[in-house]
């Protein structure tokens, strides 16, 4: 497995189902690595990611295990083989972090709580403020707020609903990750001309 060789202290939140992989039927989850189907784009764009100094984490809500729809160690295996699939594209998930609770549990990990992206920033040593989270539902835009995090939420333009309070909003990954690395490039140059002032 490649080795990550930048050090960072911001990474990337992504949601897993809708944002890495193809959404299972409503009502329905994905419970094997035989289900999970990547979405276009993603192996580039973690590896563009982590060439732009992110580490990338993936945060999922996995209700099924509450429900008994699978096993904690049927999700452990999806993403130890997705770590893996990763890796073969040059890309690097540094960590993921599951909550298996259910609706009613009053856990402090199931998004919309932030619990996860504080145990990870612990865990990594991040600043959460220089940090995003990339989700399909506004549970996701939540826990990235109440972070400190900015946010991008990946939705359909078609789709009908409350504005959004994310940061960005648009319609992949890929794209997702285009405009974080712009927007990371328009802060670092501004940052630059502001220093060259002060010491001219």
């Amino acid at each position: 497995m490649p080795v990550e060789k930048t050090i960072s202290t911001k990474a990337v939140f992504l949601d897993r189902d809708g944002v890495i992989n193809r959404k299972a039927p409503e009502g329905e989850y994905v419970t094997r690595w035989g289900e999970i189907r990547f979405l276009k784009g993603v192996f580039a764009s973690v590896a563009a990611l982590n060439q732009a100094g992110f580490k990338v984490i993936i945060v999922t809500n996995q209700r099924g295990i509450a429900l008994g729809k699978m096993l904690v160690a049927d999700v452990e295996e999806i993403h130890l083989h997705m770590r893996e699939a990763f890796a073969l594209h040059g890309a690097i998930i540094t960590d993921i972090y599951v909550c298996p609770h259910g609706l009613g549990d009053h856990c402090a990990c199931r998004k919309p709580s932030p619990g996860m992206l504080v145990e990870a920033a612990k865990d990594h040593g991040l600043d959460l403020s220089a940090s995003w989270v990339i989700g399909d539902a506004e549970s996701d835009v939540d826990a990235g707020r109440r972070a400190g995090c900015r946010t991008v939420l990946i939705r359909s333009f078609q789709t009908a609903g409350t504005t959004p309070q994310a940061d960005i909003m648009c319609s992949s990954l890929a794209v997702a990750v285009s405009r974080i690395l712009n927007t990371q490039y328009s802060m670092e140059t501004h940052a630059r001309v502001s220093n060259a002032e002060i010491n001219t």
